[in-house]
């Protein structure tokens, strides 16, 4: 094995340089996923397509291709060169983003977003594993803030750019507009970035400790069908299989399923109760969520890099303790009678809710050896979001649905407990049959038949305002009537969604109890 002396040395100004174009990536990633909730509503009107509907193409559609292939994609960046992996992927989810313009119903959108989802699962594990071999595990949850930093980058710059561009372009051109970049971002990275040895940044820390020895060369078996299983066994055993490690995992799903359920229809509440255009909706969501959000996720990082000297403990409690805080300062904020005091609010919450991001980021890395990293961060999307991704939107969209219905047969209702029960059982029985519809309709493609589509439900509320809106020969009474249901229904989706934040918490919590000794296991902490 060579050196520490004999590896090659990254500059601290070249490991940024690498560690900015991940960011851009990421941020490129998230403008492609998100645009989506900004520009929805155009998009439903348009199409005539209900809330449920969108939220199963902004997360089910696109989360099925994106979590499946991500382990296979994985598998392979642990052996060959990732910065190829993020190249071509960077061309296939840019591509079909910009094909989402050409959509002309449901169907076609829908292959679109699968095509997009095919794409981004070759951007994190890979990304993850490269970071891991530029940074020393001391650094670590600092550089994987960074690069999560595109998430917010990629909310924002998709929000307001998203906005602005459906207003005076219409909503085709803006899947146009944000597509095309990240070819040229791809050629950037496969010039420029170099492929750093498995392991570099661990075996260095290693050598530069007197009388340490130098991690042993991993040799890798010939690869078959019973080494890939054994190797993704061993990850799923170090990542759901000790107890400290596994809350976190399921933290980071819990939280991220109310984050990209809420999300997904947080600018349809906005620009449907409040006077403001689309355009202008767009900027502040994207400009107050990426500005909160940023901080954060930052602030987890970095906060948890220190506070991890004095005990690893930190990687959990500092998100236990921040979606505990975020939590009821949302709930404030969406429930404000003017537009102005709901984002002024907005500026604190996400500061607190999105440092989970970059310590269990952080513990997944550093919880499996070298050579299984990228498997670790795909296994853990792979369960965050085929859960969260797929199920947060879809589950909050048939929320939305059911209370625009209930809103718009009961006009003035101003509580959710009424028709809590009937909702959520709406919502979670809808969610787990879209993943029944998603298996019978391979299954009917696969014998041959023709595969059917989730269609729009069947209530009043959907048959008086197709695509949330009343034709326009109904009268300014049907449209008022169809908006204040949409906006009600928008707001109590929302706010239920937000309470995951208080389960997530929880399992933070509990990941506390031996943390310190699972990290010992395989990192010096």
């Amino acid at each position: 094995m060579a050196t520490a002396a004999a590896r090659p040395h990254f500059t601290d100004r070249y490991r940024g340089y690498v560690l900015s174009l991940l960011l851009l990536a990421y941020t490129l990633n998230f403008v492609d996923r998100t645009i989506l909730a900004t520009i929805g509503i155009k998009i439903r009107e348009d199409l005539h397509l209900s809330s449920a509907q969108m939220g199963i193409l902004g997360g089910l559609y696109f989360a099925l291709t994106y979590t499946i292939l991500g382990i296979p994609i994985a598998r392979i960046a642990e052996r060959v060169k990732r910065t190829g992996i993020i190249a071509l992927a960077l061309i296939v989810w840019s591509g079909f983003t910009a094909l989402c313009g050409t959509a002309s119903n449901f169907g076609t959108m829908a292959l679109y977003r699968f095509g997009v989802g095919i794409g981004e699962a070759g951007c994190s594990p890979p990304s993850h594993s490269l970071i891991s071999d530029y940074y020393e595990p001391k650094k670590r949850a600092s550089a994987l803030s960074i690069y999560s930093f595109g998430i917010p980058l990629g909310t924002m710059f998709g929000a307001a750019i998203g906005g602005y561009l459906a207003d005076w372009f219409g909503w085709r051109a803006a899947f146009f507009v944000v597509g095309l970049p990240g070819i040229l971002l791809a050629i950037v990275v496969w010039l420029t970035v170099k492929e750093p040895p498995r392991g570099h940044a661990d075996a260095l820390v290693a050598a530069a400790v007197p009388g340490a020895v130098e991690p042993p060369v991993v040799v890798r078996p010939k690869v078959t069908f019973l080494t890939e299983i054994s190797e993704i066994g061993a990850v799923l055993k170090a990542l759901f299989l000790q107890w400290p490690v596994a809350n976190m995992a399921l933290g980071v799903t819990i939280a991220s399923f109310g984050s990209y359920g809420s999300g997904a229809f947080v600018p349809q509440y906005i620009y449907t109760t409040f006077p403001l255009s689309l355009g202008l909706t767009g900027l502040l969501v994207g400009l107050i969520g990426g500005f909160s959000s940023g901080i954060g996720t930052l602030a987890g990082g970095f906060l948890t890099d220190r506070l991890s000297r004095r005990s690893p403990v930190w990687y959990s409690l500092t998100p236990a303790i921040g979606l505990l805080i975020a939590l009821p300062i949302y709930l404030l904020a969406y429930t404000r009678p003017s537009w102005q005091l709901t984002f002024l609010i907005l500026l604190i919450p996400g500061i607190f809710h999105y440092t989970y991001l970059a310590p269990t980021f952080a513990v997944a890395q550093n919880a499996v050896p070298t050579h299984r990293r990228a498997t670790a961060t795909a296994l853990l999307f792979f369960f965050l979001n085929f859960i969260a991704l797929g199920g947060g939107p879809t589950f909050t969209g048939t929320l939305v649905d059911y209370y625009a219905a209930y809103g718009y047969a009961h006009p003035g209702a101003l509580s959710v407990w009424p028709a809590l029960g009937g909702a959520l059982m709406h919502a979670t029985g809808e969610t787990l049959m879209s993943y029944v519809h998603i298996v019978t309709g391979l299954i009917d493609m696969v014998a041959g038949a023709k595969p059917t589509l989730l269609p729009a439900p069947a209530t009043g509320f959907a048959q008086a305002c197709p695509g949330g809106r009343a034709p326009a020969a109904a009268g300014k009474a049907a449209a008022m009537a169809c908006k204040g249901a949409l906006s009600w229904g928008s707001q109590q989706g929302v706010l239920l969604s937000l309470c995951f934040y208080a389960w997530a918490s929880l399992h933070y919590f509990l990941g506390c109890i031996g943390l310190t000794k699972a990290l010992r296991k395989n990192v010096v902490v």
